[in-house]
């Protein structure tokens, strides 16, 4: 397509949250102001608006549903045909941000479909067993039904990728679950990091640092487990969410739990920390970023996107160690080799690297990739 693009439509899964995605939705939004917005619900108070310009979205059906509020992740059989119903035909350019179904919305031939793929959808694809073990319906009629619904969802989901013209994604990690779903190629544009955001501090107190939602998957009982072994080591928890209860009975005196705080006491403790420790498997991971933002080294689960924004031990300029089995023992070895190396670790090679990842670079990066690809339209 040459010359003036008249419309653009943006299109995201849901909007009830401000998390990783919708940092990726933000950016993509300033670079495109003039776009309009869809989105299968949309439950955003006013106040909590400002990432996308104040702008309304369109939404689906699904928004009207019963109890949607709360529960429109039930909706999830309803999802195909929801993100099917939204009539683009009018528009050049469609950008979809997706991690659920918004890769899936229709378009012709003569428009360009370019999609943010966060990931396959994971409890269709490999966490389904996980999905059904965590909900209790691993046998049983209820077993077999939601089963069915997730082979569904999986048929749906590998044959509404062939409507995208060009796949974006986050990570090499995410670009090779892509590459095993879809047998699709994809570009990787690293997601945006607010790094100017997280102030550079190179003066570091004796303590290590975490901040995360309490969820089981980002592993905190592993780190508590670990720092419950070294009593003169000093552990600082940030964070809120369902897990809270159970790590408060685990801790010890060397271990405190500070629940949730403000952006502005977290980047406090973050910029003083000897180092950021961070034991989940992400597909990216922003917050080792902000660590490094702050001139702070990790040590991190040596799997999934960590392994593309920590430096390690051995190569240039290091920005941190990684442990390699999700256990307190590996995380443990870390740690003193840490220690045993500390003089390697400099705040302003932890700061530079976090730099690569900048809202601005983010946003040059998509603006670039669009217009390469409208040349050939």
């Amino acid at each position: 397509m040459k010359g003036i693009i008249m419309k653009i439509a943006v299109i995201h899964d849901r909007l009830v949250v401000y998390a990783g995605a919708e940092k990726v939705l933000e950016q993509i939004l300033k670079v495109y102001p003039e776009a309009d917005l869809f989105s299968l619900v949309d439950f955003l108070p006013d106040n909590q608006r400002d990432f996308l310009q104040q702008k309304k979205s369109k939404t689906s059906f699904i928004q009207r549903l019963p109890f949607s509020r709360k529960k429109h992740l039930s909706y999830l059989p309803f999802m195909p045909i929801a993100i099917e119903q939204f009539d683009l035909s009018k528009y050049d350019l469609v950008i979809s941000s997706s991690y659920i179904a918004a890769k899936g919305v229709i378009t012709g031939p003569t428009q360009l479909h370019i999609s943010y793929v966060y990931t396959p959808i994971r409890y269709a694809w490999e966490m389904q067993h996980q999905y059904l073990k965590d909900f209790g319906k691993s046998r049983g009629l209820s077993s077999i039904f939601i089963r069915m619904v997730l082979h569904y969802i999986r048929n749906w989901d590998v044959r509404s990728t062939n409507g995208v013209d060009v796949i974006v994604t986050s990570s090499k990690f995410i670009r090779n679950r892509i590459t095993k779903t879809y047998r699709r190629d994809s570009e990787i544009i690293y997601p945006p990091v607010d790094v100017e955001g997280f102030k550079y501090n190179e003066i570091k107190e004796e303590y290590y640092f975490t901040a995360s939602r309490l969820v089981p998957y980002k592993r905190i009982d592993l780190i508590v487990e670990a720092f419950r072994q070294l009593p003169d080591k000093k552990l600082i928890i940030i964070g809120e969410g369902p897990e809270a209860g159970k790590l408060k009975s685990k801790l010890t005196s060397n271990i405190e739990f500070l629940g949730y705080q403000s952006t502005e006491v977290l980047q406090q403790y973050m910029q003083k920390a000897k180092a950021f420790v961070f034991a989940a498997e992400e597909d990216f991971g922003i917050v080792p970023v902000e660590a490094q933002a702050c001139g702070t080294p990790v040590i991190a689960f040596g799997k999934g996107g960590a392994l593309e924004t920590v430096i390690p031990l051995g190569e240039d300029l290091p920005t941190g160690i990684f442990f390699y089995e999700q256990t307190a023992n590996s995380l443990l070895a870390a740690i003193k080799q840490f220690e045993n190396n500390y003089k390697s670790f400099n705040a302003a090679n932890c700061r530079n690297n976090a730099l690569r990842f900048s809202e601005e670079r983010f946003r040059n990066e998509f603006k670039a990739l669009v217009d390469r690809n409208l040349k050939f339209r």
